[in-house]
């Protein structure tokens, strides 16, 4: 028989929730109306077989209602009034009200719906137990949602292949175990991949060492401080402490789904230790484990991030800050210099479009009778200082600099090179040796400096090296 549902209690939907559940929630709309609870030719073939005004409006109900709601109604008739005049105006029932009497015979009403059942192609719950079972099961497991969120996708998932919703408390109770079983799945999953050295260490995260305020994952939760020199070796010593753990996050991620093991890691990064002390041993250690692989990656993450930072503010930008006030002291004396350029190239263009031939001293004598020679000698002499050949880059000064500041930051960069496994794309593939032996950086000189203005970006030229933070690696 079709599912009749009733209001019971549940543990995550509301009493709202669950009274709307197999129910009316207010009429239909006009649209809606046209859309479900039309009666086209075959529907009408159905209807007509009913003897009786009130057989083939009661018919229609439940057949409108099954379509709406997905369900039988305990008492048929319980409908909007919307809904009674709608179907009563198709079969031209001029009493709606007749329905009532649809109730006298109980058989009748089971009747008509297995009928319905048939004609619709409709499946009873117990006959799709299996297959739902199989797929709440990949949905708990694959995205971790909340009760609410996969028993509405339950029921979506119910009608669209014609099965009759179940009860509430059957369907709620279902939706409960599968995700109840997809969380001890994720941790029993979890908890088995460490050895049981990695699980002391991991269980040790928690415990606050002697003479400190904080456990090692309070203190590994906490983000770089300051832009500083102090903040990046703590930042790189953070870098080495958590990959100490030899944690394998590659293999995590094969067997875990991504949304699952980030939504684990960020409870893990949220939650004081002391509650997660009191979490069964599979628990404690899956969530350990999950905020340890994330660590990895961010941890890096936040070590280039705050190195960029100080490029930016001890190298970059102190470097750009000087040539500019370089250029802004040159200035005064450079346009002094190209005005007298400018006057003595203009009697040169003047003379070139004299009709005749022009004397080189005819020439000089007007040139002079402006600008003096001498002057024009320094005035050359001023812009070859202070202006760079047409084939030099502009960025010269800038690279100057840098070089004059590298010793800043050459030694974070072999701390650098020394705590971060880096990667290379194929041109720079030669010089991964090369990057990874801090004292190749270190000696870094000013032509291996580059500036790139349009990124903001600065690289040693002969690193040839890009990065990608992706997984705790960094092909940058």
């Amino acid at each position: 028989m079709g599912a009749y549902c009733g209001a019971v209690p549940v543990e995550f939907l509301s009493d709202v929730e669950v009274a709307a559940y197999g129910r009316y929630d207010g009429g239909p709309s006009r649209e809606e109306l046209d859309r479900v609870f039309f009666l086209d030719d075959a529907d009408r073939t159905l209807v007509d077989r009913r003897r009786g005004e009130h057989n083939r409006l009661g018919f229609a109900v439940q057949l409108g209602t099954v379509r709406w709601l997905g369900v039988f109604l305990p008492d048929p008739t319980d409908v909007p009034t919307v809904v009674l005049e709608y179907l009563a105006r198709q079969l031209e029932v001029e009493d709606p009200s007749c329905v009532g009497r649809y109730l006298e015979r109980r058989r009748t009403r089971f009747e008509h719906a297995e009928e319905i059942k048939l004609a619709s192609g409709l499946r009873e719950f117990a006959d799709a137990h299996s297959e739902f079972d199989e797929w709440v099961a990949a949905r708990a497991w694959m995205t971790g949602d909340g009760p609410r969120s996969i028993f509405a996708d339950a029921v979506a998932w119910l009608r669209d292949r014609d099965v009759l919703l179940p009860g509430v408390t059957t369907l709620t109770r279902l939706v409960a175990r599968a995700r109840a079983d997809g969380d001890e799945r994720l941790w029993e999953t979890l908890a088995e991949l460490p050895s049981a050295p990695e699980r002391m260490m991991l269980e040790g995260l928690l415990e606050v060492g002697e003479g400190s305020r904080f456990s090692d994952l309070e203190r590994w939760r906490k983000g770089p401080g300051e832009p500083s020199g102090k903040s990046l070796r703590l930042t790189l010593q953070r870098v080495a402490e958590i990959h100490g753990l030899g944690v394998d996050g590659t293999r995590v991620r094969e067997l875990v789904p991504a949304r699952r093991l980030v939504d684990l890691a960020r409870y893990g990064r949220a939650a004081k230790a002391p509650r997660l002390r009191r979490h069964p041993p599979a628990r404690r250690v899956a969530t350990l484990l999950a905020t340890a692989v994330h660590l990895q990656a961010g941890s890096i993450d936040d070590c280039l991030e705050l190195f960029d930072l100080l490029m930016e503010t001890e190298l970059l930008g102190k470097a750009k800050r000087e040539t500019d006030r370089q250029r802004a002291r040159a200035h005064p004396r450079l346009a002094r210099a190209s005005a007298k350029l400018a006057v003595a190239v203009a009697k040169l263009l003047q003379a070139s479009s004299a009709a005749g031939p022009v004397r080189v001293e005819d020439l000089w004598r007007e040139i002079e009778a402006v600008v003096p020679r001498a002057e024009l000698r320094a005035a050359v002499a001023t812009v070859g200082e202070l202006v760079p050949f047409v084939d030099e880059d502009d960025e010269g000064e800038i690279r100057k600099r840098l070089a004059e500041r590298i010793r800043v930051v050459s030694g974070f960069l072999k701390e650098l090179t020394g705590g971060i496994e880096f990667g290379a794309t194929a041109e720079g593939a030669p010089a991964r040796g090369d990057v990874a032996d801090a004292r190749t950086v270190g000696r870094a000189q000013a032509e291996d400096c580059r500036y790139r203005p349009e990124s903001g970006a600065w690289v040693v030229a002969a690193a040839g090296v890009r990065a990608s933070r992706a997984g705790g690696r960094d092909d940058r």
